[in-house]
C-alpha cells in the first residue's frame, strides 16, 4: 500500500504537467482551429531558455521565470500566429498541420544548434532544499506540490477566461465562424493572437515543470507531448475537464507501469510506449464529428504524360551516372542515399497526394523492411527483397484499418502514435518466437545490411548500390505515373475530393484505403531496403518519428501530387546536409533548419515546388533550338568533371549559370503554338482570357 501511494503521488504530479500542456493544445485548437504539433517543442525551447538564464547565466529564478513566461513565450506565440499561421489560415487543415510539423522540426534543429546535445544540463526542482510533505507513508515534494497547484490554477483560469469574459467569447466564436464573429463586433485577429500567446505560455509552463525530471534533450522533451496529445484527445480537443481527466489517466498509467510492470526484457519499452498506445485507443474509441471532418483546399494533381515520365526516368539514371563518374568513392556512400530516400518520399505521392491520407510513419515502415532484408537477405538472397516489400505492405494495410475512422489531423496523430510505438517498444524488443518462428528486429542494437546477389554478382560497392537504387527510383516513378494515369489513380483522387461522394457512387472505402496504404508502404519498404544497403548498418534511431518528419516535409514542399517529388526530396535531404557538413560541426543542424523554413513557406506555393519548376522550364524543354544547346552544355560539363579537367564544383556552377541564361532566353522567344483542340483548352494548354470570347462567337455562329 505504501508503494501504491508513492506511485500515485508521482503519477498525479506528472498528470498535472500533462494537464497544463494539454490545456494549451485544447485552447489553441478551440479558438484558432489549429492542432499544434509543435506545442511540445515550444515547451522544450522554454525549458532550455530557462536553464540558460537560471543556470547558464546565474539569473535569479524569479527573474528567469518572468523573462521566459512573460517575454519570450508571448513573443514566440505572436511570431507563430502572425508569421506562420495567419498566411495559411485559408489553405485548410492539412496545410496548417504541415506548418506546425515544420515548426516542430525547426525548433528541434534550433535547440540542437544552440545547445550542444552532448553536454549535460541538469536542472534542479523548485524548492529542492525544503523537506517534503508527508502524506501518510508517501512523500510529496515541494516541486510536485507546486506542479499540482499550477494545474488547478490553470484549469480555473482557463474556464473563467473562456466562459466568463468577452475575450473568451470572442475566441470561441472566431473558430466557429470568423466572418459572423466579425459582424457582431468581435476581432478574430485579436482572438487568434491571444489564443496563441496563452497556448505557448502554457507549453512553456509545462516544459519548465517537467524539465527537472527528465534530461534536457531536444527530441525527448518535444516528444513528451504525445502524453499531452492523449489528454487532449480524451477531451475531444474542446473539453477542458475531460482533458484533465485524460491527463490523470495517462499520468497514473505511466507511474503504475513503472512500479508494477514485471521485470522482463520485452516490457521496458511498453511503459515508454503506453501514452502512444493510449492515444491510438482514444482516437478510435471516441467518436466525434470533428474526427470525421475534412477542411482542405484541394490542389490539382498533375497528369504526367508517357513521354514526360520516360524522360524523367532517364534523367534519374543519367544523374546516377554523373554521380558515379564525378564523385569520389567515399562521398558516394552519402550521395548514394539520394535515391533510397527519394523512393521513401515518393511513397507519400499516392498516399497523400492522390488519396489525401496523411501518414507520419512511412520511414518507420521503411525501417521494418530494412530489418527484414537485413535478417533474411544476410547473404544477398534476392528472394528476400520482395518478402521485405510484402511485409512492409502488410504493415501498411494494418495501418489502413484505423484510417476508416480518422482523417486529417487525427489520422496524422494516429500514424505518429504508431511510429512512436514502433520506436519506443517494438524496435527495442529482443528476438522472440511466434509459433516456432524466430522473429528479430533490431535486437536492442544494430543490424548489418548487405547488397543483393544479382546475376551471379554480389553488389557491395557504393557505385553498384547507387546505380541499383537509381534504377529502382526510376521504375518506381514510372509506376506511380502509370497509377496516376490509370483508373485506380482517378478513384484515389475522387476519394481525396470527397469520401462521402466516393462511397455514395459505389466506391469501397475499405478496399481503396487498404490498397493505397499497402501500395505506399510497399514503396517505402523498397526505399528502406535500399537505404539500409547504402548505410550497411542500420539502427532504430535512423527510422524514428523525428527522423521521418523532414522526409514528410520535403515531400510536401516538392508537391505531393508530382511524380518528380521523389528525386527532389532525395536531393534536398542529402546535398545540403553534405555541403553543410564540410563547413564544420557547428553547421550540422543547418540543413534541418532550412527544411523547416522551407516548410514554413508553404503558403507561397501550396501545390509544391516541382510543378512550379516544371512550369518554369517547360518553354525551354519545347524549344528545339535552345534545348540541344542545353544538352550539349550539360554533356560538356559532365565530361570536363569526369576527366578531371575541371573541378566538379566550378563545372556545376558554370552549367547551372548557362542553363539559367538559356531558360531566360527561351522565356522571351516566341514559339509556334501547338494546335490544341478546343475541348482541350485549359487542359493541354493554359486557359486564356480571350478563349471565352472565342467560344461565345463560335456558339453564336451556330
Amino acid at each position: 500500500m505504501d508503494q501504491f501511494l508513492a506511485f500515485t503521488v508521482v503519477g498525479l504530479s506528472t498528470a498535472a504537467i500533462y494537464a497544463v500542456i494539454g490545456s494549451g493544445l485544447v485552447l489553441t485548437h478551440t479558438t484558432a482551429g489549429v492542432f499544434n504539433f509543435a506545442h511540445g517543442a515550444a515547451g522544450m525551447l522554454a525549458a532550455f531558455s530557462y536553464w540558460q538564464l537560471a543556470v547558464g547565466w546565474s539569473w535569479p529564478v524569479p527573474l528567469a521565470l518572468a523573462t521566459v513566461l512573460l517575454v519570450l513565450a508571448p513573443a514566440f506565440g505572436l511570431f507563430v500566429e502572425r508569421v506562420l499561421m495567419r498566411p495559411v489560415r485559408a489553405l485548410g487543415e492539412a496545410e496548417r498541420l504541415v506548418m506546425t510539423v515544420a515548426l516542430l522540426t525547426g525548433c528541434i534543429a534550433l535547440a540542437r544548434w544552440v545547445w550542444d546535445p552532448d553536454t549535460a544540463r541538469p536542472l534542479s526542482p523548485f524548492f529542492a532544499d525544503r523537506a517534503a510533505f508527508r502524506l501518510g507513508p508517501a512523500a510529496l515534494t515541494w516541486h510536485q506540490a507546486v506542479t499540482m497547484a499550477v494545474a488547478v490554477a490553470v484549469a480555473a483560469a482557463l474556464w473563467c477566461l473562456l466562459h466568463r469574459t468577452r475575450a473568451g467569447t470572442e475566441m470561441r466564436a472566431s473558430v466557429d465562424d470568423r466572418a459572423l464573429a466579425g459582424l457582431t463586433g468581435a476581432d478574430p485577429l485579436r482572438a487568434g493572437r491571444l489564443a496563441w500567446v496563452l497556448g505557448i505560455q502554457l507549453a512553456a509552463v509545462g516544459g519548465i515543470l517537467i524539465a527537472p525530471a527528465v534530461a534536457l534533450d531536444a527530441q525527448q522533451l518535444s516528444l513528451l507531448i504525445v502524453s499531452a496529445y492523449t489528454a487532449a484527445v480524451f477531451g475531444r480537443l474542446r473539453n477542458l475537464p475531460l482533458t484533465f481527466l485524460g491527463a490523470v489517466v495517462v499520468g497514473l498509467l505511466e507511474a503504475y507501469l513503472a512500479g508494477y510492470l514485471p521485470q522482463s526484457d520485452y516490457l521496458p519499452g511498453l511503459r515508454l510506449a503506453a501514452p502512444a498506445l493510449l492515444l491510438l485507443l482514444a482516437l478510435l474509441a471516441f467518436p466525434h464529428r470533428r474526427l470525421r471532418g475534412r477542411d482542405r483546399r484541394l490542389v490539382r494533381v498533375p497528369l504526367p504524360t508517357v513521354r514526360g515520365s520516360l524522360v524523367f526516368a532517364a534523367s534519374v539514371l543519367v544523374l546516377a551516372l554523373v554521380l558515379v563518374t564525378v564523385v569520389s568513392e567515399e562521398s558516394l556512400v552519402t550521395y548514394g542515399t539520394i535515391f533510397p530516400l527519394g523512393i521513401i518520399a515518393l511513397s507519400f505521392v499516392p498516399l497523400a497526394g492522390f488519396a489525401g491520407q496523411i501518414s507520419l510513419c512511412q520511414l518507420s515502415i521503411a525501417g521494418i523492411a530494412a530489418v527484414v532484408w537485413g535478417h533474411l537477405g544476410a547473404h544477398g538472397e534476392l528472394w528476400a527483397l520482395p518478402v521485405a516489400v510484402v511485409v512492409a505492405a502488410a504493415v501498411g494495410a494494418v495501418v489502413a484499418v484505423p484510417a476508416l475512422r480518422l482523417s486529417g489531423v487525427y489520422l496524422a496523430l494516429g500514424t505518429a502514435a504508431f511510429a512512436v510505438v514502433l520506436d519506443r517498444w517494438i524496435f527495442t524488443l529482443p528476438a522472440f518466437e511466434v509459433l516456432g518462428v524466430r522473429i528479430a528486429l533490431f535486437d536492442q542494437g544494430s543490424v548489418a545490411v548487405t547488397g543483393p546477389d544479382l546475376f551471379g554478382a554480389h553488389l557491395t560497392s557504393p557505385t553498384e548500390l547507387l546505380l541499383l537504387s537509381a534504377l529502382f527510383l526510376a521504375l518506381a516513378s514510372l509506376a506511380v505515373a502509370a497509377l496516376r494515369r490509370g483508373r485506380l489513380g482517378r478513384r484515389l483522387i475522387a476519394l481525396r475530393d470527397s469520401e462521402a461522394a466516393y462511397a455514395t457512387l459505389g466506391g469501397r472505402l475499405l478496399g481503396a484505403k487498404v490498397t493505397v496504404f499497402a501500395l505506399s508502404a510497399a514503396v517505402a519498404g523498397l526505399g528502406g531496403v535500399l537505404y539500409g544497403m547504402q548505410l550497411q548498418t542500420v539502427t532504430a534511431e535512423q527510422f524514428n518519428l523525428v527522423a521521418g518528419l523532414p522526409v514528410f516535409l520535403i515531400a510536401v514542399i516538392g508537391g505531393l501530387g508530382a511524380v518528380g517529388t521523389g528525386l527532389f526530396a532525395g536531393i534536398a535531404l542529402v546535398v545540403p546536409a553534405q555541403l553543410f557538413a564540410e563547413l564544420g560541426p557547428w553547421a550540422h543542424d543547418l540543413s534541418a533548419m532550412l527544411i523547416a523554413l522551407a516548410g514554413m513557406g508553404l503558403a507561397g506555393s501550396p501545390a509544391g515546388v516541382v510543378p512550379r519548376l516544371h512550369e518554369a522550364w517547360a518553354r525551354l524543354a519545347r524549344d528545339r533550338t535552345l534545348l540541344p544547346v542545353l544538352v550539349a552544355v550539360l554533356a560538356a560539363g559532365w565530361a570536363l568533371a569526369a576527366l578531371d579537367v575541371a573541378e566538379a564544383g566550378p563545372a556545376l556552377v558554370a552549367v547551372v549559370a548557362v542553363a539559367l541564361l538559356l531558360n531566360a532566353r527561351a522565356a522571351t522567344r516566341r514559339l509556334p503554338e501547338p494546335d490544341v483542340p478546343v475541348e482541350w483548352w485549359g487542359v493541354r494548354r493554359p486557359w486564356r482570357p480571350e478563349d471565352g470570347e472565342v467560344l461565345d462567337r463560335a456558339t453564336a455562329a451556330c
